[in-house]
This record gives C-alpha cells, sequence and structure tokens, in this order.
C-alpha cells in the first residue's frame, strides 16, 4: 500500500522585484509519508512558509510539481484543489484566526459544514475533538474568552477535526509562552500518534524540532536533512 501523502519533485519559487528576480526554493524534492512527523528549521525568510504553501496547494510554484497522493496540484482547478485541501489536509498558524464572532465549538465544526456535512454530524464531531484538547467545558466560549493557549488547542481542533491525512504547522507554539507551548507541542504529537496524520511543522525551537522524528533544514533554497549538513560541516 503506498503510503505516500504529499511529494514534490524539483519544486522552486522565485519572486520577481522589478528586474530583479529573487530564488526561494531550488529543486526541493521532498516526501511526506502517513504518520511522519517532521520539523522544518532555517534562518528567517528562508523560504519555510512558502514551502508550506506550496506543499499544501495554497500557493504556485514557479516550476517542478507537488502530488497530492499522486494528484499534481497544478493539474487540477481551483475548485477542486479546494475539496482536497479540505478532505484530506490541516492547517496551523502562529496565529490562530479563529472568527471571533464563533465559538469554539462552532469554529472547530467550520470545516465540516464547509464539506457538507449536516449540522448535527459536524456538532458531534467537534465535540468529540473538544474533548480530545481538553476544552469541552469552553466549547460556548467565543475566541476572545479563552486563552493563548485554548485558542491555539481550539486551531488544532479545527485542523484535525476531518481527520485530515497531513497537517502542516507554521510556527504554532510561536505566540505562546515556553510553557504553555510545550503542552500544545506535547498535544500536537498525542494527536499525530492517535489519528496516524502526518504532521510537518515550520519551527525556530531546535528544542521542540528535536522531539521530531525528522528534522529538515532550509537553506539558500535547499532542503537537507538536519544530520546530514551537521555531517558536511564538521568534515
Amino acid at each position: 500500500m503506498n503510503n505516500v501523502i504529499v511529494e514534490s519533485q524539483q519544486l522552486s519559487k522565485s519572486y520577481h522585484d522589478g528586474n530583479t528576480s529573487i530564488d526561494v526554493l531550488n529543486q526541493v524534492d521532498f516526501t511526506i509519508h502517513r504518520g511522519d512527523r517532521i520539523a522544518i528549521v532555517g534562518p528567517s525568510g528562508s523560504g519555510k512558509s512558502t514551502l508550506l504553501h506550496l506543499l499544501g496547494g495554497l500557493d504556485k510554484p514557479s516550476s517542478g510539481h507537488v502530488m497530492l497522493q499522486g494528484i499534481d496540484w497544478q493539474t487540477i482547478p481551483e475548485k477542486q484543489r479546494c475539496r482536497l485541501r479540505n478532505q484530506k489536509l490541516g492547517f496551523i498558524y502562529q496565529f490562530h484566526h479563529l472568527l471571533p464572532e464563533f465559538s469554539a465549538l462552532e469554529n472547530i465544526a467550520m470545516p465540516l459544514l464547509l464539506a457538507g456535512k449536516t449540522v448535527e454530524d459536524a456538532q458531534y464531531h467537534a465535540e468529540e475533538i473538544l474533548e480530545h484538547v481538553g476544552l469541552s467545558a469552553r466549547s460556548q466560549h467565543k475566541p476572545a474568552q479563552l486563552s493563548g493557549g485554548e485558542r491555539q488547542r481550539v486551531a488544532i481542533a479545527r485542523a484535525l477535526v476531518h481527520q485530515p491525512d497531513c497537517v502542516f504547522a507554521d510556527e504554532p507554539t510561536g505566540n505562546l509562552d515556553h510553557a504553555t507551548a510545550v503542552k500544545v507541542f506535547e498535544l500536537m504529537l498525542s494527536l499525530n500518534s492517535k489519528f496516524n496524520t502526518a504532521l510537518v511543522i515550520v519551527t525556530h525551537d531546535q528544542q521542540l524540532a528535536g522531539r521530531m522524528d525528522k528534522v529538515m533544514a532550509l537553506q539558500e533554497g535547499k532542503l537537507n536533512s538536519q544530520h546530514d549538513q551537521e555531517s558536511g560541516e564538521k568534515q
């Protein structure tokens, strides 16, 4: 059984500023398997967020390909891309992006409603995952009534409520104090194990990155195993 979720081949991305071309990614080959735990580290501005956006079909490459379970993002219309993202992927960001006028439960149920689930079904699954993240008692609270750690736990629940094959997390603990960040990170690892969802995290926190199964370093447009990079530096 093929357990490859997302794969990039010769993935490159450039931006143009007047007559100047800025190469952000340069022929990146990257494969994500079911259940993987991968951290991507690198200097600010190295293209880590750009890479996640390309892998998730949120941006278009300058060249190369990204496949989601064998389907090339570039060969399908936008409507189908949106549907696949909603079904197969979850996204968590540094800032929670919760809708302020809706409760925690309603925010979590939103992806299921957008996928065509009934209100009753969406609410059932939202309540179920709220329990997993320890926020059942806060289900009717709006984001402004929640702490920063609670808001991020709601965002994690929203990303996982449809049990996606892969979750992309862009600095998911970057806006939290260290103690809260550790708790949120532990929760993400726990849910990764429970649902066998691939987890790809961009982070500046080397301590948290070290808890992942694999650490990849993005530098000068290239993505390499940090272990390989460190070995090369020692030679």
